[in-house]
């Protein structure tokens, strides 16, 4: 169900806007009800039988007839995929547990994300769908994207990367850190847009202001972790429109934001779920659930597959005039993995600290905000007195660097916590 890039106009699509015209990435976008049915219907059996045709979902789509699962309410039959069951699998079948339709050696990339997981990717049109986000910002050519999404093994940065061409827009692959490179390479190539996690765009423009340069860039894709309300702002009162998308690694993209800012529109290549967290089970629309994804993307057909993220489904359509389904965003987790400074840490991480230090009884990851900047506070019990002994070991198992607390054995609430979220999301 992902079209090209065509251009297509459509006049009107949002309230006083009757005398404006929209340009759309494309024609699916504005399909009716009727339509975007109409079209799953022939989409999504041929996608049940690729995944069934994969080692990775042969025995969970056993008895499964492709030709019966044609709506939504048929594929909420259909069993969740979790992603310890997707990890689990590329343990034993690497590198991709044996859920790809093609072989690994067939993918132009191979990606490893922190757990460790492996995610594929090509360089095919739009392959990951972020093109979607981008053309809803507005780039397109004439842009130089400055993509601030690593490039090391995660997938991130290609998908910035593969997004950027199917707009047509240039790319600075700049990846993370050296911050006055960074601006320096901005001001001379004249980049006019900032691709990359939420709080490191403020980095550079700090670092601009200190070098007292004035950057061209105006417009802002952010993703990877949470853009909060205050943060927005300050990008708006220095003339950058900064949005953001909800994408994974395994999925793509799955959600954006549009000019109208209301809810997260969903990408036309993705079916979106909300079902109740620890089922598979969907929940009215309104309520908070698990956001549980379908991609039709053939090369990676995952069904049904439990992302950990709480979201809602938002009344009615768009004011923009795309006619999907928008969920509200990113809502918190439906497990205790939390993304801090861009990157997930997951309790079995915390556990991998633990168990390297025999003298450590407990230990508790708390994510806060500081400076308009995510900070990680790490609280351990033991009896030791040295911070030094674990701040190497963080860094090896959390892929993180933070602040250490040392407490008494005993200290820390049991109430079953290993990582605890206060930052406000209001």
């Amino acid at each position: 169900m992902a079209g090209p890039h065509t251009g297509l106009t459509v006049s009107g699509g949002g309230p006083n806007e009757d005398n404006m015209s929209k340009t759309y990435f494309d024609v699916l976008e504005t399909r009716s009800a009727d339509q975007r049915a109409a079209d799953l219907a022939q989409a999504l059996p041929g996608q049940i039988a690729r995944a069934r045709a994969t080692a990775g979902m042969t025995a969970a789509l056993a008895g499964i007839d492709p030709a019966t699962i044609t709506t939504v309410e048929a594929l909420a039959t259909l069993p969740v995929l979790r992603k310890s069951e997707l990890t689990g699998a590329q343990a034993e079948t690497a590198p991709f547990g044996g859920y790809t339709a093609i072989k690994a050696a067939e993918f132009e990339h191979l990606f490893q994300s922190p757990g460790p997981i492996y995610e594929p990717g090509r360089t095919s049109h739009d392959w990951w769908r972020a093109g979607r986000f981008l053309h809803a910002l507005g780039v397109g050519r004439g842009d130089i994207v400055h993509n601030c999404f690593s490039y090391h093994l995660v997938p991130a940065g290609m998908m910035f990367e593969n997004a950027a061409r199917a707009v047509g827009a240039a790319v600075l692959p700049a990846g993370t850190g050296q911050t006055e490179l960074q601006v320096r390479a901005a001001l001379d190539i004249g980049t006019t847009v900032y691709a990359g996690t939420p709080d490191f765009l403020k980095v550079i423009l700090d670092k601009a202001d200190e070098m007292g340069v004035k950057l061209a860039i105006t417009k802002a894709a952010v993703g990877g972790g949470a853009l909060f309300p205050s943060l927005r702002q300050e990008y708006a009162d220095r003339g950058v429109t900064c949005r953001q998308c909800y994408a994974t690694a395994d999925l793509g993209n799955v959600a954006y934001e549009t000019e109208a800012m209301d809810g997260m529109v969903i990408d036309e290549g993705v079916i979106v779920e909300i079902v109740r967290p620890g089922t598979g089970d969907p929940v009215p629309h309104g309520e908070v659930g698990e956001v549980v994804v379908t991609t039709l993307n053939p090369d990676y057909p995952l069904i049904r597959f439990a992302t950990g993220d709480l979201s809602a489904i938002l009344p009615g359509t768009s004011a923009c005039g795309r006619t999907n389904l928008r969920i509200k965003g990113w809502m918190g987790r439906a497990d205790q993995t939390t993304k801090i400074k861009g990157m997930f840490v997951r309790p079995e991480q915390v556990a991998a600290f633990v168990s390297r230090h025999e003298e450590v009884s407990r230990a508790r990851v708390v994510a806060a905000r500081e400076g308009e900047k995510d900070v990680m506070t790490v609280y351990i019990e033991t009896r030791a007195s040295n911070r030094k002994l674990y701040e190497e070991t963080l860094l090896d198992t959390l892929k993180l660097r933070g602040k250490v607390e040392l407490v008494p054995p005993g200290t820390l609430p049991n109430d079953g916590k290993v990582i605890e979220d206060q930052r406000s999301y209001g």
